[in-house]
């Protein structure tokens, strides 16, 4: 199994901006913990930031500081930065070949939101073939009103890893993904 790490849209929009995530707490703690550890057993790790293609939205405008990565995560090393304009990491982006060229299996999804790019970078990953590792608690939401109805942060967050741990992921808290790591002493090779 060779990994790779997914830090997706961990941007100022879900701290400062219009989208605070709240749901679960200490995920943005639990991502920096991954990033830890992927970086002491050289897993790669690739930040993902997201841009509305639009001008003028009201979110994840290009150059605002709300569509600037988080400040922890800025300062964190990585492998890759990803830009993308829409909720999958794989679309329209150099995501697959540079995963492939590097003859990784297994991607590990951190980030936000859980059922929205989360959610749909994990789909495509299983849809190209890759294994996929959906971290619980490295990644979050918020509650939501629309046109569908509406969701606690806790009911999209569950109802997200309940459908990814059928058919397309593993999902796993990040405890027990660095538990089995170092029970299998996996080192990247």
């Amino acid at each position: 199994m060779k990994r790779a790490l997914l830090v997706i849209d961990v941007q100022n929009e879900y701290f400062t901006g219009k989208l605070p995530i709240t749901y679960p707490s200490g995920s943005l703690d639990n991502i920096l913990q991954v990033m830890n550890i992927a970086k002491e057993r050289d897993i790669p790790v690739i930040v993902v930031r997201h841009t509305q293609p639009l001008e003028n939205s009201p979110i994840f405008q290009k150059g605002s500081p709300e569509w600037e990565l988080h400040p922890e995560i800025a300062k964190y090393p990585y492998d890759l930065l990803i830009e993308k304009n829409l909720p999958g990491s794989f679309t329209a982006t150099e995501l697959e070949t540079w995963l492939k060229e590097r003859n990784i299996d297994t991607v590990v999804i951190s980030g936000y939101m859980t059922q929205m790019c989360c959610d749909t970078t994990a789909r495509q990953a299983a849809h190209l073939g890759f294994s996929v590792e959906f971290l619980s608690d490295a990644t979050g939401t918020l509650a939501f009103q629309n046109n569908g109805g509406a969701a606690t942060d806790e009911e999209l967050h569950r109802a997200t890893l309940v459908a990814q741990d059928t058919f397309i992921s593993q999902v796993i808290n990040t405890s027990k993904w660095i538990n089995n790591l170092e029970d299998n002493n996996e080192v990247h090779q």
